[in-house]
């Protein structure tokens, strides 16, 4: 029964990453019939980044009442929904409204799921669970590109992919006998707010880590395209399809690093993820005429970031506890989408302005910051234990 629980959730981190890309291929189509200008997507992502920061960080309450596995239904249920609303949408206005659910389904399944995944399986199981969110985030955009050569339009891209989000909520439902639920003792305890969270030893550190390895994840996700074309002289067309390195890069590397996770550690994991990344931005930021080793650059810089997010996950429950471990996932959450959502358009004001030859340096800064943060992150843990109970460090 455990297989097959674990067989829906990698279903589920397949639906989680299928609506991140879709937006994004749709949108110099849907702008046009919409009359909405280019800039107008960047107000829809930032409403579905608002709904998720806020369902993340009520997550362990949800959690706590409902059991992992319905708000996981709901959830994608919510996501569905939104999925067949955008598709019937006639109006900007429209988007904006059906974008509030839309985040707030995203966010909760993301913190409940990661959490149960940290607290009843293997370090491995969370690499490769992340990289299925890779899989869906490179499937939707060739599902949107069928139906826009096609008679569907991007209207028909959006419902294929509610009717699987449909599908998969139906799987979820059927499945939920096999989710364990919160003990009689935790489901009645008062959650840890917002407040009390901070609080716990480490976890400010943890916060600002997972902010700015977002940043170094969305800023290399987003950007790349812009870089090979207007710094490294790629035409168009080939720098779209250079901008898809990073996902490769990544998908891979969770594939890959699942087979070690449990050998090297969560922590051992971050730092050589660190170390990898640093090297891809070396390779980015060579003075060389040609792009081919910025080629090479962006897939190690997807490599490295591979590791770094599923550790950081896995480990939360081992650094603060199980019982506060769904308080702490839905803050990271919450940290994670704050970075995700508001750097890469800083970095576009930056590179308008300045250079977007900067990107090696402005995504290196951030790399700093978390390796720095995870460490101190690290130290204060392990103060923490020392001082209870005599616990084995972590790798």
């Amino acid at each position: 029964m455990a297989s097959l629980l674990l067989a829906v959730i990698y279903l589920a981190f397949v639906s989680l990453g299928l609506p991140d890309s879709l937006l994004g291929s749709a949108w110099p189509v849907m702008r046009v019939e919409l009359g909405a200008p280019v800039s107008a997507m960047g107000l829809v992502t930032m409403i579905i980044s608002a709904g998720t920061i806020v369902s993340s960080l009520a997550s362990d309450f949800l959690t706590r009442k409902l059991g992992t596995g319905l708000v996981t239904a709901v959830s994608v249920l919510m996501t569905a929904g939104a999925m067949l609303g955008f598709s019937f949408a006639r109006a900007f206005w429209v988007l904006c409204l059906i974008a509030v659910p839309y985040g707030l389904g995203a966010g909760a399944v993301d913190a409940a799921l990661n959490n149960y995944v940290a607290l009843h399986y293997k370090a491995r199981h969370m690499s490769w669970l992340h990289c299925f969110w890779g899989v869906g985030a490179l499937v939707s955009p060739f599902i949107m590109g069928a139906c826009l050569a096609g008679p569907a339009g991007w209207e028909g891209g959006y419902r294929v992919t509610s009717y699987i989000q449909f599908g998969l909520t139906a799987l979820i439902v059927l499945s939920l006998p096999l989710w364990v639920r919160p003990a009689a003792q935790d489901a009645q305890r008062t959650p840890l707010t917002v407040p009390q969270t901070m609080r716990l030893k480490g976890v400010p550190f943890l916060l600002v880590a997972f902010f700015a390895y977002s940043t170094v994840e969305a800023t290399s996700m987003y950007w790349a395209s812009s870089y090979f074309a207007e710094y490294r002289g790629a035409g168009a067309e080939i720098a779209a399809m250079l901008g898809s390195l990073f996902y490769i890069g990544i998908t891979v590397g969770r594939f890959v690093s699942g087979f070690v996770s449990e050998r090297l550690g969560d922590r051992r994991l971050i730092r050589i993820g660190c170390a990898v990344i640093a090297a891809g931005l070396v390779l980015l930021a060579l003075p060389l005429k040609t792009y081919a080793v910025s080629i090479a650059g962006f897939v190690v810089v997807g490599i490295g970031c591979a590791p770094v997010y599923p550790a950081i996950i896995h480990s939360t429950p081992f650094n603060f506890g199980t019982k506060n471990s769904q308080s702490v996932i839905g803050v990271e959450m919450a940290a994670a989408y704050v970075g995700t959502t508001f750097m890469p358009p800083l970095f576009g004001i930056f590179a308008q302005y300045v250079s977007i030859a900067w990107l090696p340096l402005w995504v290196g800064v951030f790399l700093v910051l978390l390796a720095v943060m995870a460490e101190g992150c690290n130290r204060a843990v392990d103060r923490f234990h020392a001082g209870k109970v005599h616990l084995p460090p972590a790798a």
